[in-house]
């Protein structure tokens, strides 16, 4: 086999159509973009207006509760990332250990509304940790290890979704 023999599998290229070459090509003339005006100039298209007829975007009403601006912003660390600084000696594995901390350690840049502990990778420190929630996975693990998790978030009733 030589480079000049290897070609792609038949089928899985396509050839380029060329447009704008003649009235012959079946897209010649506008090139595909119909007539004049803005929609045949390259960059600007109005995306939903309707020749000045309030559009239906704005006709119609808002729907709905949006939660964005009140929901919390959590930091997520798996086990793995804990054992990692537990290892480089960031992380006193006697102390309690809470968003300060995983600051101080570099695990995360700051502290936002909380940390939440996720089950990812695996966990041999005896670690007493304090965060605002933590997977179920999460707590078996760091119990398994001989630690404890204590949940800061307030007490959900059932039917409410997960922090």
């Amino acid at each position: 086999m030589k480079l000049n023999e290897i070609a792609p599998k038949h089928g899985s290229t396509k050839k380029r159509f060329r447009i704008g070459r003649g009235i012959g090509s079946g897209a010649g003339k506008t090139g595909g973009r119909g007539g004049k005006g803005q929609t045949a100039r390259s960059g600007v298209r109005i995306k939903g207006f309707e020749g000045g007829q309030m559009p239906i975007h704005r006709r119609l009403p808002k729907r709905g509760f949006k939660n964005s601006p009140f929901q919390l912003k959590l930091n997520e660390v798996n086990l793995g990332k804990l054992q990692a600084a537990v290892d480089a000696k960031l992380i006193d594995a006697g102390a309690v250990v809470d968003a300060a901390a995983m600051v101080k350690a570099g695990l995360m840049r700051r502290a936002k509304d909380g940390v939440r502990l996720l089950g990812n990778g695996e966990l041999k420190a005896k670690l007493n940790l304090e965060v605002y929630g933590a997977s179920k996975s999460a707590v078996a693990a760091v119990e398994k290890a001989g630690g404890s998790v204590k949940i800061l978030a307030p007490a959900r009733e059932e039917g409410e979704k997960a922090a």
